[in-house]
């Protein structure tokens, strides 16, 4: 026990710096973000008002928006605090970085939601960054162009038209397997089905607001249908989450 004791303020003292730092970067990210359409709507002589701006924005609102609130609600349980301002920061969450945090999880026996879990989609997130700023240095910066040249074009219309659906696939199946639950895979298959084959083809209209639908559907379903013998009380929880945290 005097293990947890000593690491209890070194966690306590990560997860402050994390959230301080995180919001200072993320903010900085967003000036950076919007400084070059600021300047062009401010100072280049573009004829852009501000009724245009608002469209474009209520067009992209109506359009990702729902992504806002799906996305947060569905990678901070895998992810945890410290990843998630990571993940926003890089982008390239679903195809790359999630995978990467499962991986590291797996590969480590750390069930996502503890802080084993939380630390190792840390480390796995920053190792995933390197190894794409290097591979983006060397296969597009360097040889790019090479590569674009030598590689036929049926191929490249291969890779464009199966790549995402491949790396999301496996994605799915990563995971399923490190969060083995078959109770939960079923209800998140059957909503998900629904959704897509019986849902948006009845109602169209409904089509960019599919997942998040399929989302909160499972999550709902899967909260009055759990196997409730198995849920571990709130008071024996907090202990064993502490233990796994410093013990591992």
């Amino acid at each position: 026990m005097s293990s947890v004791h000593t690491s209890a303020p070194a966690l306590r003292d990560f997860d402050t710096t994390t959230a301080r730092w995180g919001r200072l970067t993320m903010i900085a990210g967003l000036f950076f973000a919007l400084a070059g359409p600021a300047y062009l709507v401010l100072f280049s002589g573009l004829d852009v008002d501000q009724a245009r701006i608002w469209t474009a924005l209520l067009a992209i609102a109506g359009t990702f928006g729902v992504l806002w609130i799906v996305e947060p609600l569905t990678y901070y349980p895998i992810l945890g605090q410290a990843s998630m301002y990571q993940a926003f920061m890089i982008g390239n969450i679903s195809n790359k970085l999630l995978p990467s945090a499962l991986i590291a999880q797996a590969a480590i026996g750390a069930r996502p939601g503890t802080r084993r879990g939380e630390l190792a989609a840390v480390m796995a997130i920053g190792g995933a960054a390197v190894v794409h700023l290097v591979s983006l240095l060397i296969f597009v910066g360097l040889l790019g162009t090479w590569l674009l040249s030598v590689v036929p074009a049926e191929v490249v219309a291969v890779v464009q038209t199966y790549i995402l659906p491949s790396v999301l696939g496996a994605v799915l199946v990563q995971a399923i397997v490190s969060q083995w639950n078959l109770r939960m895979t079923i209800i998140a298959g059957a909503v998900s089905a629904a959704v897509v084959f019986v849902l948006v083809p009845a109602i169209p209209s409904l089509l960019f607001f599919g997942t998040a639908i399929a989302v909160i559907s499972t999550a709902v379903l899967a909260w009055f249908l759990r196997d409730r013998n198995a849920t571990v009380a709130p008071a024996e929880a907090a202990p064993a989450r502490e233990k796994e945290t410093v013990g591992d």
